[in-house]
């Protein structure tokens, strides 16, 4: 693990937003760990921290946007801090009918290059939903940004993606939950 993972993953640590019990996933699948990054979205300093060492590696990779765009709720915050340092246009998806779309009067011009931010990522459901949102609204999808990719690297886009942190905890489907795993009460922190 380099020195900016190690910081990174003391931030998550420092913050408590990782944590370990047993947890339902909003994928549905259990896990003994879980990162509740609306703990460490509630320190301006930590997101401050992050988002910028997320833009640096948007940089490095030559990836440019004009527009951050953030499933809500779990990305809303630190897409909002990326585009503030980036100096880019924000907006953000939202449910309706159980399925994420632009609301609020959003809208993207023609080609116009979008990048998706998301905190955490498991399976990439909503980065997905977001890449077609975007691609609907006839803009261009630079690429993918996260904190947390949780699949270390199993998560596949068909643009560039950047992570800061990539874990990967065991994830079990529920009927198939290890016994140490199924004695501690179940919790379903939300994302």
């Amino acid at each position: 693990m380099d020195t900016h993972q190690q910081e990174i993953l003391d931030i998550f640590t420092r913050t408590r937003a990782l944590l370990t019990g047993h947890f339902v996933l909003r994928s549905g699948l259990h896990s003994g760990h879980y990162f509740q990054c609306a703990q460490v979205c509630q320190h301006m300093d930590a997101v401050e921290r992050l988002s910028e060492l997320l833009l640096a590696k948007l940089r490095a990779k030559g990836l440019r946007f004009a527009t951050v765009l953030a499933p809500a709720m779990g990305g809303l915050v630190i897409g909002q801090e990326v585009a503030r340092q980036a100096k880019a246009r924000y907006i953000f998806a939202e449910k309706e009918n159980n399925v994420l779309v632009l609301r609020r009067g959003f809208t993207l011009a023609a080609g116009e290059p979008v990048l998706v931010v998301e905190d955490v990522v498991t399976r990439g459901g909503r980065v997905v939903e977001c890449i077609e949102i975007v691609r609907r609204a006839g803009g261009a999808v630079a690429g993918v940004a996260m904190l947390v990719d949780r699949s270390a690297g199993s998560a596949h886009f068909d643009v560039p993606s950047v992570s800061l942190l990539e874990l990967s905890f065991p994830t079990y489907p529920a009927d198939r939950v290890p016994q140490a795993l199924s004695l501690i009460p179940v919790e379903k922190p939300g994302s």
